[in-house]
């Protein structure tokens, strides 16, 4: 068995040709989707991950703007800026590229935003419908890959889903999303015992631990579907938490490293501004 490669590229591409033409059609309507990006500090990866949301945001004629500020911004000065971000009607998603500098607190900056706002679902009251299964901005990219899953055919109710990695950006929310759609759920992280006999149980396994080659085909039962989220560089190249090679001979379904689930992320997080404006304005 040789595994059908998912790539999020071309299906982020598809969805971003979606997008246009709905907000052509917002355009006609009088109202125009706009995303403000904030960085704070020079972060070569952050800086040229904020580019990519914004060369996406323009391609799919979404209005953006993005404020730089220097890693000396206190937090006061940024928390005063996203009071005026949440006040202006013209802006309908608020995004703070994480992380921000030690001195400036994650969860204050988030719990700041307003979260009829918030495009990246990390505000608690929509984490908190998220766990309720109301409908939500969900985390960009545990929504990217339920979107390639359920794109690629994949039904995942009566599944067992198996999460490596428990973050509060990818891990916690995709399994949450994942039982919300009735799949069986195990999270393993740093400390579980044995990986693989619990890899070894999944029909979705989803790996984001941040650990480049954790999992090989060894990990992975015949048939299954592997979902790898790490991205780490290393010999200057972009490699996954998966090793590709060994788990598509067993996989039924794989994602590659690059061009699989990162794309997604950011498809995502303009479906959610498209979604706030659209909830703004009522439309």
């Amino acid at each position: 068995m040789v595994a059908e490669v998912i790539y999020g590229k071309q299906l982020a591409e598809n969805l971003r040709e979606e997008m246009k033409q709905e907000i052509t059609t917002l355009h006609e309507k009088g109202v125009h989707p706009k995303l403000v990006v904030v960085i704070i500090g020079e972060d070569p990866a952050s800086k040229s991950y904020v580019k990519g949301k914004q060369r996406a945001s323009e391609k799919v004629g979404m209005d953006s703007d993005l404020i730089e500020l220097p890693e000396d911004t206190s937090e006061q000065d940024l928390l005063d800026l996203i009071s005026r971000l949440n006040q202006d009607d013209t802006v309908h998603g608020i995004l703070v590229q994480l992380p921000v500098p030690d001195h400036i607190s994650d969860q204050k900056i988030i719990e700041a935003i307003d979260p009829s706002k918030d495009v990246d679902g990390f505000h608690p009251e929509n984490v908190g419908r998220m766990l309720t299964g109301q409908d939500t901005f969900f985390p960009c990219t545990p929504y990217g890959i339920m979107v390639m899953l359920e794109r690629a055919a994949i039904d995942v109710e009566g599944k067992h889903a198996v999460i490596v990695g428990r973050s509060n950006l990818v891990g916690k929310p995709v399994g949450q999303l994942l039982l919300n759609k009735n799949a069986t759920v195990t999270h393993c992280h740093s400390r579980t015992k044995d990986l693989k006999s619990h890899t070894k149980q999944a029909d979705i396994l989803i790996v984001a631990a941040g650990r480049p080659g954790l999992v090989t085909g060894e990990h992975v039962k015949e048939g299954a579907v592997v979902i790898d989220v790490g991205v780490n560089r290393v010999d200057g190249k972009l490699t996954g938490d998966v090793d590709f090679e060994s788990a598509q001979e067993v996989a039924s379904h794989i994602t590659p490293v690059p061009k699989g689930v990162g794309p997604m992320t950011i498809t995502m997080l303009l479906h959610n501004t498209i979604k706030a404006a659209k909830r703004i304005h009522r439309v």
